[in-house]
């Protein structure tokens, strides 16, 4: 997986047109690194970063949160669920690695609990966050309404 594209920051625009420029483009970026991800099987370490970078793009969102409103508060729970279930896998994951060779059944039933939970994650992202238009539903909204916001002078 190519590293993701570093956000370019106008330090001469305001944060929301900053956000309506670069937030779109980090958006595709991460639904082809999802596709890819979700396609065929993938390693606990490809899923891992995955996880990284799922986590990377939903903070980077919730720093623009005060330019968006709730529209962006239901594309940050769908990351969210997104983490949950790459925290899962992980989790089966570093406990298998962490026993080494002792408790065999324990191991096998960490490596079908994986299995089945890399499953669920591919269908959630096939059907939920990269079900059709969805891309589209993404990048519309973080390029068209992102706002100013205005200063409020305490008096």
């Amino acid at each position: 997986m190519a590293k993701p594209k570093p956000i370019v920051w106008n330090a001469a625009a305001h944060a929301a047109e900053n956000a309506a420029r670069e937030l779109p483009q980090a958006a595709r970026a991460y639904f082809r690194q999802g596709r890819a991800t979700c396609r065929g099987e993938s390693s606990a370490r490809t899923l891992h970063r995955f996880r990284l970078e799922t986590k990377r793009f939903r903070y980077t969102l919730e720093l623009f949160r005060p330019c968006y409103g709730p529209g962006l508060d239901r594309r940050l729970a769908l990351l969210r669920d997104v983490q949950t279930h790459l925290g899962e896998i992980n989790d089966c994951a570093a406990t298998t690695e962490m026993l080494g060779k002792t408790r065999p059944r324990f191991r096998t039933f960490l490596k079908h609990r994986m299995s089945a939970k890399i499953a669920e994650l591919h269908r959630f992202w096939e059907q939920t966050v990269d079900a059709a238009g969805q891309e589209l539903w993404w990048t519309d909204y973080l390029s068209r309404f992102a706002r100013k916001q205005v200063r409020r002078e305490h008096r």
